[in-house]
């Protein structure tokens, strides 16, 4: 009598998928060369930054709070980084206030409102396309646009032009990782909110964002990164590039943001780091030092925000 072979269940064919899995050549091959990708890049980096710390160490443990208090000086032993740091800072809000919303704005228009046409898909390739754009083509906008045509609502070569230009610089990227955002959160949580009568900006705005909004963060936070540690666009965009500019006195906040020169930390970092003498180098190293602890301490606040949202 003939036997008959019972075709495999589904559980047979799972397992012996796995142990095929756990034979795979390749894939072992592929994870061993990925892993010595992670490790070299790793090793580079820590290379760097032990560099920089052991260049810069010094002048930190040496002059401590002076350094980041004192203004710019063109004498290395009483040269600081204060309106460096008050630049970048400033810098940073005028990015914040200008591409969040108007980066936020697009991707909820582009993700909920937007037909799906040809026309669209344009827009949104369009835009991809200026994300990989290089960061000076945006320097010489912003020196077109911002401190030339728009001279008179900017002031010229101002913490307003330079601002602008950032904000430029990091819309295509917010619009992106915002977009992205909120194509991940699951159809149901709409379909469920249309059924209980909802329109669809209550839909988008107590349920939708509020489930994107932690990688709509995520996102800023890089964008932001990105903008805090920009030179090129800036040194087009009017920042000043010298060793012993002096903070105005006497002049009230608004005059300083619309009138008066700039800079910021990485022009400090660039100038320094082209001076010949070695006090300059060991004060360039210790500039990056501080600039990557404010880097640091933001991307922290932003996270603990993130994760406290999460959990809400």
């Amino acid at each position: 009598m003939a036997t008959t072979t019972a075709p495999h269940s589904a559980a047979d064919l799972v397992a012996r998928s796995l142990r095929q899995r756990g034979r795979d050549l390749r894939g072992t091959a592929l994870s061993f060369v990925l892993l010595v990708a992670l490790l070299t890049s790793l090793g580079i980096l820590l290379t760097l930054i032990a560099d920089v710390v052991s260049g810069g160490i010094g002048v930190l443990t040496g002059r401590g709070w002076s350094f980041v208090s004192e203004p710019l000086s063109p004498t290395a032993a009483k040269a600081g980084l204060v309106q460096g740091i008050f630049g970048s800072l400033g810098l940073t809000v005028f990015v914040i206030v200008v591409a969040f919303p108007i980066g936020l704005g697009a991707a909820i228009y582009l993700e909920e409102y937007a037909p799906d046409t040809r026309l669209t898909r344009l827009i949104d390739a369009n835009i991809r396309n200026l994300a990989g754009v290089p960061s000076i083509v945006y320097g010489l906008l912003g020196l077109a646009i911002f401190v030339k045509l728009a001279d008179g609502f900017t002031g010229g070569r101002t913490l307003v032009s330079g601002g602008l230009t950032l904000a430029v610089l990091v819309l295509p990227i917010m619009i992106i990782t915002s977009a992205e955002a909120i194509r991940a959160v699951p159809s149901g949580i709409r379909q469920a909110s249309y059924g209980v009568g909802a329109t669809r900006w209550e839909t988008i705005r107590h349920h939708v964002l509020p489930v994107a909004l932690p990688a709509i963060l995520t996102g800023t936070v890089l964008t932001v990164a990105r903008a805090f540690g920009e030179s090129a666009p800036l040194l087009l965009a009017g920042a000043v590039l010298s060793s012993f500019f002096a903070s105005p006195a006497g002049v009230s906040l608004w005059q300083q943001v619309t009138e008066e020169k700039y800079t910021a930390l990485p022009i400090i970092v660039f100038n320094w780091a082209r001076q010949p003498q070695k006090e300059f180098v060991e004060l360039t190293a210790a500039a990056i030092i501080v600039l990557l602890g404010l880097l640091l301490t933001v991307n922290a606040a932003a996270i603990l925000l993130r994760d406290r949202l999460e959990r809400r």
